[in-house]
């Protein structure tokens, strides 16, 4: 019997790619569900649906680009939908890793998103009520600027 979606609130710091700089990040929010994981044709590894739709607020202290097209004061709402992988056994140590990757839609432009679409990867660890990861958000150079937003996340998990 599947247990459902397994649903996390995240938040942490947004960082503009290409220009990193402590001062500079903002606060990022997030709310995902994670779906019943799938083998891949019997492999060690898995696939599982997941939705994410969250928050990276506006940035009104870089001075570089104020006067530019694309400032990096919008606030930013996204919805991404994709598939979150995993490797190894039910019980193995391994499992706990996850690569994700989801077409994301978005409000705003920016500097770090400039389109109305991007694609976000996600690097991270699965805890039982937890979850750290270090997200990706960019265009993958299909319009400039290409910036993107890198984003260090802690969630709590349900």
């Amino acid at each position: 019997m599947a247990d459902g979606p397994r649903l996390s609130l995240e938040g942490g710091e947004s960082f503009l790619g290409g220009y990193f700089t402590w001062s500079d990040g903002t606060p990022a929010v997030f709310a995902e569900a994670v779906f019943d994981a799938h083998a891949v044709d019997g492999s060690s590894f898995t696939w599982a649906p997941d939705i994410t739709a969250g928050w990276i607020d506006g940035r009104d202290n870089i001075s570089r680009f104020r006067y530019t097209r694309y400032t990096t004061r919008d606030h930013v709402w996204m919805l991404a939908g994709g598939v979150r992988l995993q490797y190894g056994a039910p019980d193995a140590w391994c499992r706990r890793l996850f690569f994700s990757f989801q077409p994301t839609l978005h409000t705003g432009r920016t500097q770090g998103l400039s389109t109305s679409y991007e694609f976000t990867s996600t690097l991270g660890w699965q805890g039982e009520h937890w979850m750290l990861g270090l997200r990706h958000s960019s265009n993958g150079f299909l319009h400039m600027p290409n910036r993107g937003e890198n984003m260090l996340l802690v969630g709590v998990s349900f």
